[in-house]
């Protein structure tokens, strides 16, 4: 157990946002004139205060991780935008939207700009693009002769697909899987919302890949 008088190293100094910068200007290229004149109320951590969004971007991909995030869209599913969100928070390296290109950003709080986002049309696509880059597709789904992923070890390096909140993932879907992975779950309920199981599956490619031997 850490000792309780460290500093968390998590904890955010400026959540509310920051007022125009105080003092010197900075003239690292990373900093945005107009941020540093005004104030910077964006939805990002401490580090990134002030900074582009080009230079933001750049940053994350020095150091994202080696999953991919997919999600099936056929229903306009409000769960993408957290599901984005958590991408981002996870350092996930690109999210797949799959089916229909719209989707409501209102659950992404903007991070879908620092995250890298691609459309495929269909899921066929989807597999021939995964295929190409050889990242094995694990869905996560409970459905007959999925594995409990806590028993299951995550590829380093794999493409987490998931699918609408209600129905699921789709028979093509599943059937193009390299394996299949569901939570497991000790209520009375049949399933968790989509982008909670989301939230918990990267999370667990985190425990496995980062911290695994800490």
């Amino acid at each position: 157990m850490s000792d309780a008088t460290e500093p968390n190293p998590s904890v955010e100094l400026s959540t509310n946002g920051v007022g125009p910068w105080r003092g010197e200007l900075p003239t690292d290229e990373r900093f945005d004139p107009e941020l540093l004149e005004r104030g910077d109320s964006r939805n990002v951590i401490d580090k990134y205060r002030y900074w582009t969004m080009a230079a933001i971007v750049a940053d994350l991909d020095e150091h994202r991780h080696e999953f991919h995030v997919a999600i099936e869209n056929w229903q306009h599913d409000m769960n993408i935008g957290s599901i984005v969100r958590s991408a981002n928070a996870f350092g996930a390296d690109t999210v797949h939207i799959i089916g229909r290109r719209r989707w409501n950003k209102r659950g992404a709080m903007v991070t879908d700009r620092y995250q890298h986002v691609l459309h495929h049309p269909d899921v066929a696509t989807f597999v021939d693009w995964m295929r190409e880059a050889d990242i094995p597709i694990i869905a996560i789904d409970n459905v007959p002769g999925s594995v409990i992923i806590e028993t299951f070890d995550l590829p380093r390096r794999c493409v987490l697909l998931f699918g609408q909140e209600g129905p699921g993932l789709s028979t093509e879907a599943i059937a193009s899987a390299d394996a299949v992975v569901e939570i497991s779950q000790f209520g009375s309920t049949r399933s968790m919302n989509a982008s909670a199981a989301a939230a918990v599956t990267m999370h667990s490619w985190v425990l496995q890949h980062v911290f695994a031997g800490k």
